[in-house]
């Protein structure tokens, strides 16, 4: 889940939030505001609203403790996080790579709900500390924030325990599986399989208490086990796509026809007579002999259009030096994994400095397609 909204970065990691987050910060301070209402109502409209939001921000805060926890474990274990993104169903930490073993995952695993756990002690000191006393209800703003708070924490610290895949709870589950079975891809699928398990008893309660009484909670459970079934059937999909994909090399999937065309033409003739004629979304420019760089669609768009017929593709190109390349004998799984941290469709393949043609996702796609094809008629 990509970022719509970047905050900046934290410990070298870029921090942001999906506009889905609004809906629920909106929901979570609704509702702590009528929660703390019902606390004592002589607050006064301000002090429980103040104290609303300020909770609400701190719940959230307390989210990104829990991904950032995530993030520093796996760069201990040498996994690189990318981002992390807070959305409605709290945060996900964006980590490039997948551990390369069991016990690497099983602590990227567990760090998030023991984090999670830490803070909510934490809180219930604070609120100790203002005077609540456990067996009582708060009878103060502070108290009231700082007791949500550490309740808030332990629900998310249990609620992540539950072993659905990719739940945190999965992935300490599919570590245990794979130290077990010393196979990572049967893992993986055995605890996307308990996940997607567990999505439907979500889905099954939700309906049951919607209709039974308990409205909007109901549908809330339902639409967290939905969630969770795209989440796990997304982590299987994925599996099989590596399963597939084991022994294939660039070099089985590249198109070697590329096309090369002169960097000084203008963005208007490139767009007439080579981008809509062609369908093809990836062109080689050429400096004396030399690739220079790439140009596609995306270097197109932010370009105004009555700027096309006086700038060249030199001026928007995607220069080499600023492009990951592969060679043709580069693991297929490899390319996919550097197209997605670099966030692009497509990479050249080279090969002693010579252009041997290009990879893009539709290649994969299209090998996949056709073997799978060919793997019906071969069982028809």
């Amino acid at each position: 889940m990509r970022s719509n909204i970047r905050l900046g970065r934290l410990f070298g990691i870029e921090v942001g939030l999906h506009y889905s987050w609004f809906l629920i910060a909106f929901l979570i301070t609704m509702s702590l505001a009528s929660q703390f209402q019902a606390v004592d109502a002589a607050w006064g409209p301000g002090v429980i609203w103040s104290v609303s939001i300020v909770t609400a921000i701190l719940f959230f805060a307390a989210l990104l403790a829990h991904e950032m926890s995530h993030a520093l474990v796996a760069r201990a274990h040498g996994l690189t996080t990318r981002a992390i993104t807070l959305f409605a169903l709290g945060g996900v930490a964006q980590i490039e790579r997948e551990p390369e073993d069991p016990k690497t995952e099983f602590w990227v695993g567990i760090v998030g709900p023991l984090c999670s756990a830490v803070i909510g002690l934490i809180c219930f000191v604070l609120a100790g500390a203002a005077g609540w006393r456990m067996g009582t209800s708060p009878d103060t703003p502070i108290q009231a924030m700082f007791f949500w708070l550490g309740s808030i924490n332990f629900m998310l610290a249990a609620f992540n325990l539950i072993p659905g895949f990719p739940l945190d709870g999965g992935r300490i589950l599919r570590s245990i599986i794979w130290w077990v079975t010393k196979d990572g891809e049967r893992s993986t699928m055995l605890a996307a399989r308990t996940g997607q398990t567990v999505a439907l008893l979500f889905i099954a309660l939700g309906i049951f208490r919607f209709f039974t009484g308990a409205g909007f909670g109901g549908l809330w459970i339902a639409f967290i086990g939905w969630f969770l079934m795209q989440a796990a059937s997304a982590s299987y999909a994925s599996v099989s796509l590596s399963a597939g994909l084991r022994d294939v090399r660039v070099n089985d999937v590249m198109d070697r026809d590329c096309t090369t065309i002169d960097g000084n033409m203008n963005v208007q003739h490139f767009v007439e007579d080579y981008l809509l004629r062609t369908g093809r979304r990836c062109f080689v420019i050429a400096q004396s002999g030399e690739i220079a760089g790439l140009v596609t669609p995306n270097e197109i768009k932010t370009l105004e259009r009555q700027r096309w017929p006086y700038t060249t593709l030199y001026d928007i190109m995607r220069p080499l030096d600023q492009l990951h390349t592969v060679s043709s004998s580069t693991p297929v799984m490899t390319a996919l994994e550097t197209m997605g941290r670099d966030d692009v469709n497509q990479l050249p393949v080279v090969d002693n400095n010579h252009l041997e043609g290009v990879v893009t996702r539709a290649h994969v796609l299209q090998f996949l397609q056709t073997r799978a094809e060919l793997g019906r008629l071969a069982h028809s």
